[in-house]
């Protein structure tokens, strides 16, 4: 009998164990299809408890470990902070020192009156004549506010130069914005004149802090009405 014969044969007889078996006998069965049919029984578990079970758990496992990597990197983080702890506290300090510093170069309300006499006396120290000397309306910040005055004077450039060096000079803070110089037509010596916003800074009290947050709020609580 040739390879070929014997492995049809085979497939044959085997074929034959499965023709006329009794579903309500299986004990009756040939060995093979008991066999087969354990196979079968124990895919169709395999299958029922991946789809009822197992997806689920594997899907809150990969929950889970996306949750791991998450707090992982958020106690990486919280660690790197408590080690740079210190330095972020040094830093802090120094900030408050520094904002402390500038603010004391802002001028409560009681001496903005003093620093505008003080401005005024540094264009007449350098011989110029102030032909404008404006104060306009206050621009309320967060925590200063902004006062702008409308200057104009005549004299020389360098007298404009140097009365520049002295505001800069001044213990508080004071800006020259929108500076313009063009010469002087109702004077015949060649001087000039100067147009410029001086911008001074004061620091809000107490009292103006907690008005200003109260109309904040007040206007907060309007706009969620509507």
């Amino acid at each position: 009998m040739s390879g070929a014969e014997k492995v049809s044969f085979d497939i044959k007889s085997i074929l034959d164990e499965f023709q006329g078996l009794n579903a309500k006998d299986v004990g009756a069965w040939p060995a093979i299809p008991r066999f087969a049919a354990l196979v079968f029984v124990l895919i169709l578990v395999l299958l029922a408890g991946w789809w009822f079970v197992w997806s689920d758990q594997l899907s809150e496992l990969g929950a889970r470990e996306q949750e791991e990597v998450k707090l992982r990197e958020e106690f990486v983080a919280k660690k790197t902070q408590a080690v740079n702890l210190d330095l972020y506290t040094q830093q802090l300090a120094e900030i408050d020192r520094s904002f402390g510093a500038l603010l004391k170069q802002l001028p409560n309300k009681a001496e903005v009156e003093s620093l505008l006499v003080e401005i005024n006396q540094s264009g007449m120290g350098r011989g110029l004549q102030f032909e404008l000397f404006k104060p306009g309306q206050e621009t309320i910040k967060e925590f200063y506010a902004e006062l702008p005055i409308n200057v104009r004077l005549s004299g020389g450039y360098h007298d404009f130069g140097a009365f520049a060096a002295d505001i800069g000079a001044l213990s508080r803070i004071v800006t020259m914005n929108n500076v313009s110089i063009a010469p002087n037509q109702q004077a015949k010596d060649g001087s000039l004149v100067l147009d410029a916003v001086a911008k001074t800074f004061r620091y809000l009290d107490e009292e103006e802090v907690a008005a200003r947050k109260r109309a904040e709020k007040a206007a907060k609580a309007s706009k969620g009405k509507k």
